[in-house]
């Protein structure tokens, strides 16, 4: 069984000034001339976890990491009510990465994204294809209004416990629609004690079906009341928006993956992401190979989704030394 590789020491990192008034944490660890890879993280708002940087063998990789706009060590910070989200979409974000890769003197890299990082990542390599060299994404999402629907009304049979607290978390006149919308504007109420509510509110209902496991429990994180409302502002703000994406514009355009090699690794069980939108994504990039985990659901950290990835990780750093990849580094 693949096991993540241990947890190293970075051997830089700083902040980046990507305009509008933001700074954007980055971190490297690994082999300083190896593979470069970029790690893109979920939420999105969840900021960067080292976790995610231990699927890649630091013997092979360049590892980089970086909290997107507003979260993590990132500034200025979401939880911050001031903080203007208007300058926060997919279209800063993927400006932020290209500033990233050229700040960093990289030419080509493999992106990884999970969830959240999956969309930002194709949306990455169908505007970028000529920078990216791999392209690896777990639980696989294209943040489709019917995804966004799934998350917030389609999971309501199976938790029903939990939606009912869901639902009860905006004012009554507003629980029979859209929820996002809902708790969008909650989260922008003037009174701290609504906000605050509703950002605790919002992360139970996603607690409820993170993984197939009923005692797994969300990141420590999740307790911390800066990082909830950091990540439910942000998720609101890009799920009210249906992410700045045409509708199902990132499968109509998921031809022009071809070319570039990947992997899609997908939890049959997985009730955030349903399989579905994996094989439909596998159906027009022929170059990915769909991996799909049995027992295992959204959390990269469920059953057979950390081994899947790393050997993923694994076999693009065979196929592709560091002599190979001699020339992604400017």
């Amino acid at each position: 069984m693949l096991k993540l590789y241990p947890e190293i020491e970075p051997y830089d990192d700083g902040m980046l000034d990507v305009g509008d008034g933001n700074r954007l944490y980055w971190v490297a660890s690994g082999n300083p001339d190896g593979v470069p890879a970029v790690i893109l993280h979920g939420g999105p708002g969840s900021g960067h976890s080292v976790r995610s940087s231990r699927y890649f063998d630091p013997a092979a990789y360049r590892i980089i990491a970086f909290d997107q706009r507003g979260c993590g060590r990132s500034t200025p910070h979401a939880s911050d009510p001031d903080t203007d989200l208007s300058v926060n979409t997919t279209a800063h974000l993927l400006h932020d990465l290209e500033l990233l890769r050229q700040h960093l003197g990289v030419e080509r890299w493999l992106v990884f994204g999970a969830s959240w990082g999956c969309t930002l990542g194709l949306a990455y390599a169908v505007q970028n294809r000529r920078r990216v060299a791999a392209l690896v994404v777990a639980g696989v999402t294209t943040t489709r209004r019917s995804e966004i629907d799934w998350l917030y009304r389609g999971l309501a049979p199976l938790f029903p416990e939990q939606w009912m607290h869901f639902r009860k978390g905006v004012p009554e006149d507003q629980r029979d629609g859209d929820l996002v919308s809902a708790y969008y504007h909650l989260l922008k109420n003037l009174d701290p004690a609504v906000r605050a509510r509703a950002a605790q509110d919002w992360h139970d209902w996603e607690a409820a079906s993170i993984s197939i496991d009923p005692n797994t429990r969300p990141s420590a994180q999740w307790s911390d009341p800066s990082y909830r409302m950091a990540r439910a502002r942000i998720v609101t703000h890009y799920f009210h928006h249906d992410g700045w994406l045409e509708d199902g514009i990132l499968l109509k355009q998921a031809h022009m993956l071809n070319g570039i090699p990947g992997v899609m690794v997908q939890g049959r069980l997985d009730l955030e992401a349903p399989l579905v939108t994996a094989w439909e994504l596998s159906q027009v990039w022929k170059d990915g190979k769909l991996v799909i985990v049995d027992n295992a659901g959204h959390s990269p950290a469920d059953p057979g989704m950390s081994e899947a990835i790393v050997a993923a990780t694994n076999d693009l750093a065979r196929k592709n030394r560091a002599d190979t990849f001699a020339s992604w580094q400017l």
